[in-house]
């Protein structure tokens, strides 16, 4: 098949006539791309030079000229190419790859100091990503721009996590009194709690001298919570530094064990301020309710008035939903910021609060608003109001002068001359960037040239991005039927639900692989291909047949199967099971039976919590267009039965 397209697309679409391209030692079309391809990968700047110096009506011809012109800005020692590049980007102008290379020329500005000049290019680029935009915010410092430190104040709260480019412009809004003293303990105490706390070591300089902890003694807080907490001495508390290392301590530690954290709290409370020992109260909240612990709704109540990140706030309302506490949901809903408010899972939870409490004509005004939307909570939204999801409509057909259009576009003729070549990251910016800012005619019929081309993960997202509330045939594809169907009917599957997994898995790429290893169609972790083969007696396995889509469909739905029959045959469960392991996904269930939906809410990994929700909706979409009926996503919520104490 792979090989037949290839042919398709060379013949068809791509390459000049025999003869038409300039010959450079046998290298042209393609091979020179290829070539060049590799030369800037070894560092061949020979290779480089002379492969650029050709032109050819070739799709992707000015790929080596781009690729020799960054080989030249990675080399320190050389000057910038100024007049090479401003022609390029003359040449180029508007493409994927002259804001690649602005970006590229911005980053050698910055390495450079050239402060002055990174502003004139960094006026032009349409993307930055947030390396560049701080290196932005560092040159308006750094050319006397005054009016960056408001700027840098009102974004102060959504940079704890800042790219470590953004240290020069967060000292220089300290430094200026644009950022105070206590929005620096806040960033701290938010980077502390957090996968990398370590990050909260280097905004310790940000505070004014003397009145920051040492170093040194944040870390061992940080790494040894509750040594640290056993061994304070009385006299902790004079100093804010001194209750905010007890602070730190008591948050890494609730991350571990909330029970032990709150001992600790009750044995140091008293020697801490009103705001502190709230802010100990929201920190042990948030993680009781990520624990799925019956306290953490008293202790958020124990938070009082204190300031919240969103994640705080979200949690807030999980543990009450957790303990059926459907007016402790509302109030938490209701004070959200607007913003945050008009999110449909918060729409939806502020709609079933309302109908707990018996008023049904405000839960109804409520589901109106998302129940036409088709996604989790639209779905269960528009169940509320007594409608199943039916089968979607078909789409009109789009022009033919539309089809066309998109098939003579350059960015995307670059994108399929990339995909045929297997240079699929640099395939995936032209595409992206070939559809961005475009019409919804013409990215549905991008859509459909990626479908021809059996791009399917661009034809699903493409498709998307036209409208998410249509297109359904264009982003809910069925391929490699013929291997799928079969399996799922040995296995005793539901197909919708393959389908709907296996599109959240890989969006049907072959040779998919996540940053953690998983492959293939199904992302079947190496260890896991492994584990099932032993199962199901597959002689041969080895890793290497996790990117055949045949074996990869076997061992993915063969998984499913044995994860189903391990977690009471609920789809929630073994959907939470496939992504997070089917460990967790018992763990997560409740001492009492508990709403599939409010299961889901609370998965605590924000991946899997979206993962299962996505999944469960796509199953529901899929069924409908397969078995032509509506179909109920509560039913297939349903309840998920009490877990076991010892887990």
């Amino acid at each position: 098949m792979k090989k037949a397209l290839v042919a398709a697309l060379t013949a068809a679409t791509f390459l000049a006539p025999a003869g038409a391209f300039a010959q450079i030692g046998g290298e042209s079309g393609d091979g020179r791309i290829v070539a060049a391809r590799e030369a800037l990968r070894k560092g061949d700047r020979s290779t480089l030079e002379r492969l650029a110096a050709v032109r050819e009506a070739h799709p992707l011809d000015a790929y080596p000229r781009y690729w020799l012109l960054i080989n030249r800005l990675a080399r320190a020692e050389e000057p910038v190419p100024i007049a090479a590049l401003q022609a390029f980007l003359a040449e180029e102008a508007g493409s994927n790859l002259a804001e690649r290379l602005r970006a590229d020329w911005l980053r050698r500005l910055a390495r450079d100091g050239d402060w002055s000049g990174f502003l004139a290019v960094y006026a032009d680029l349409r993307s930055p990503d947030a390396e560049l935009r701080c290196n932005a915010w560092s040159a308006r410092v750094l050319t006397g721009e005054r009016s960056v430190f408001a700027e840098l104040a009102r974004e102060w709260d959504t940079l704890a996590d800042a790219d470590p480019t953004c240290d020069t412009p967060l000292r220089a809004a300290v430094d200026s009194g644009a950022v105070d003293e206590e929005r620096v303990w806040w960033r701290i105490r938010r980077q502390i709690d957090t996968r990398k706390p370590e990050a909260a070591l280097a905004s310790l300089s940000l505070l004014p001298a003397g009145n920051a902890p040492a170093h040194a003694d944040l870390a061992q807080a940080i790494r040894s919570p509750a040594p640290w907490l056993d061994r304070l001495q009385p006299n902790f508390a004079v100093s804010r530094a001194g209750r905010e290392l007890a602070l730190a301590a008591l948050v890494r530690l609730a991350r571990e064990d909330v029970s032990a954290a709150r001992l600790r709290l009750l044995r140091i409370q008293d020697r801490l301020g009103a705001a502190e020992r709230n802010y100990a109260h929201l920190a042990l909240g948030m993680h009781a309710a990520l624990d799925r612990l019956p306290e953490a709704s008293a202790l958020y109540a124990a938070a009082g008035d204190i300031e919240t990140t969103a994640q705080q706030r979200a949690w807030r309302v999980r543990a009450a939903l957790r303990i059926g506490d459907w007016h402790a949901v509302r109030e938490a809903i209701e004070a959200m910021p607007a913003d945050e408010r008009e999110a449909a899972d918060w729409i939806y939870w502020l709609g079933r609060a309302h109908a707990a409490a018996g008023r049904r004509d405000a839960a109804e005004s409520l589901y109106v608003r998302i129940a036409g939307e088709p996604h989790f909570y639209g779905m269960l939204a528009r169940e509320e109001l007594g409608e199943a999801f039916p089968p979607p409509p078909a789409t009109a057909p789009l022009p033919r002068a539309k089809l066309e259009e998109a098939e003579r576009d350059p960015g995307l003729q670059r994108a399929l001359a990339l995909y045929r070549l297997e240079l699929r990251t640099e395939a995936l910016r032209e595409w992206v960037w070939g559809v961005r800012e475009r019409d919804e005619q013409f990215r549905l019929a991008a859509a459909h040239l990626a479908l021809r081309n059996e791009l399917y993960d661009r034809a699903i997202n493409t498709a998307e991005l036209a409208n998410p509330r249509s297109n359904f045939e264009l982003r809910f594809l069925t391929p490699y039927r013929d291997l799928i169907e079969p399996q799922v009917r040995a296995q005793g599957l539901d197909l919708g639900w393959v389908y709907g997994l296996m599109r959240q898995e890989s969006r049907f790429v072959v040779p998919a692989r996540s940053s953690v290893g998983a492959q293939g169609l199904m992302q079947v972790m190496p260890a896991t291909g492994k584990w099932v083969a032993d199962r199901i007696g597959l002689a041969g396995y080895n890793q290497r047949l996790l990117t055949d889509p045949e074996t990869n469909v076997l061992l993915g739905t063969s998984y499913m199967r044995l994860i189903l029959e391990g977690l009471d045959a609920h789809p929630v469960l073994a959907s939470a099971g496939y992504n997070a392991g089917p460990g967790r996904a018992r763990r997560w269930r409740d001492a009492a039976a508990l709403e599939g939906a409010i299961y889901t809410e609370t998965i605590p990994f924000d991946e899997t919590r979206d993962y299962v929700k996505k999944v469960l909706a796509n199953a529901v979409i899929y069924a409908a267009m397969l078995e032509k009926r509506p179909q109920s996503l509560k039913a297939r919520l349903g309840t998920i039965a009490p877990g076991a104490a010892s887990e």
